[in-house]
């Protein structure tokens, strides 16, 4: 169990995973630049189209779940994904919020944005 901070999308309306496609590379590399923490540029662009072929379908994509500064996540129960810190302390949460919201914006992408500081993420108990 570890002590995390994050930064949520909620998608609302008619806004689906498909409407991020044209948007997510900006929104990968801005979130990454700003972790100081950008790969490789093949290594991004595999990285990219790997969930843009998800997202143009219309399906959740795996996000960016590398162990690292900042991971962006796609939860299964929800049309969201999140940005994650480990660090928050390093990592600008508060930057990678604006940034993220101005593209999805001007992308015309339709969603609410939440903070958790402080999420205690861990494995459901096991009940015999």
């Amino acid at each position: 169990m570890a002590n995390k901070s994050s930064v949520h999308f909620i998608l609302k309306g008619k806004s689906d995973y498909k409407d991020l496609a044209p948007v997510f590379p900006d929104i990968l590399r801005s979130a990454l630049v700003i972790a100081d923490q950008v790969p490789e540029e093949e290594e991004l662009t595999m990285i990219i189209q790997l969930n843009l072929d998800d997202l143009e379908k219309n399906r959740k994509p795996e996000g960016y779940i590398r162990k690292a500064r900042i991971r962006m996540v796609f939860p299964l129960d929800r049309k969201e994904f999140y940005l994650q810190s480990y660090n928050p302390k390093i990592v600008d949460l508060g930057k990678i919020r604006e940034t993220v919201s101005e593209i999805l914006t001007k992308g015309g992408v339709s969603f609410d944005v939440t903070e958790d500081d402080d999420i205690l993420f861990d494995l459901p108990s096991k009940k015999n």
